[in-house]
């Protein structure tokens, strides 16, 4: 709870997953992909209820295996390729409501970022109440600048993306930063199936280790590759005692 506010941590776990077979909870550093999100929702200090939303009774037990609760099955029409995770968001909002369960801000928390901590869970919820309750979605610093960025017509021409000169020194261009998919908070009561996530107005800035968003096999070995080192580094810091 945050100032009187219930906040309900919604992490969306569909069973199909092309790029990755069963990647919700393929093992990753000895523990399933989700675990790592709801240990990170469980360790916040302003989440009231960590709810899985699934549609795979597998995906539903390891989920209540690591301490998140499960009270409902999402629908398989919610739970396609062509589903769009707000409706999904709202399905599990009023399902919970109907169950006599209440909250005001919903905090989108996606099993494929795991590097995500609770500190970014709780500083974005900080962030979303010190502006008004306005939507908060996480952004990391682009890596290209989309100020090189190009569009090349039929013709063979290029067309920069933005109206700006690039002919500046690469340290001086302005930053810029995209969505990593990693939070998302909105409030309840404003929430439609017009909302578009990725579009909330606040940001919050997390870095780009944090960041990593595991999409295809490449993404996954690199976060892997990430948690080795920080277990470690915890090792090796330990040793020094």
């Amino acid at each position: 709870m945050f100032k009187e506010h219930n906040i309900l941590a919604l992490i969306p776990a569909r069973g199909g997953s092309k790029g990755i077979p069963r990647k919700n909870i393929k093992v990753l550093h000895g523990s399933p992909l989700i675990a790592y999100t709801i240990a990170a929702a469980r360790n916040s200090r302003y989440i009231d209820d960590v709810v899985v939303t699934t549609d795979s009774d597998e995906i539903a037990k390891i989920a209540r295996d690591y301490g998140a609760s499960v009270p409902f099955m999402r629908p398989s029409e919610l739970a396609d390729d062509r589903s769009k995770t707000i409706d999904a968001v709202l399905h599990a909002v009023e399902t919970l409501e109907d169950m006599g369960r209440t909250f005001d801000a919903v905090v989108l928390l996606q099993p494929t970022s795991p590097l995500r901590t609770s500190v970014d869970i709780d500083c974005s919820i900080e962030t979303f109440y010190s502006h008004g309750s306005l939507g908060v979605a996480s952004v990391s610093e682009a890596i290209e600048n989309p100020v090189l960025t190009r569009r090349v017509d039929p013709a063979g021409v290029l067309h920069p993306l933005l109206p700006t000169s690039s002919t500046v020194r690469r340290q001086d261009m302005p930053k810029f930063y995209h969505v990593n998919g990693a939070i998302y908070i909105n409030k309840v009561a404003s929430l439609t199936r017009e909302t578009s996530l990725n579009d909330n107005p606040i940001a919050y800035v997390m870095n780009a280790q944090r960041s990593v968003d595991i999409d295809c096999f490449d993404d996954f070995l690199l976060a892997e590759n990430i948690l080795e080192k920080i277990s470690s580094a915890t090792v090796s810091a330990g040793d020094d005692d």
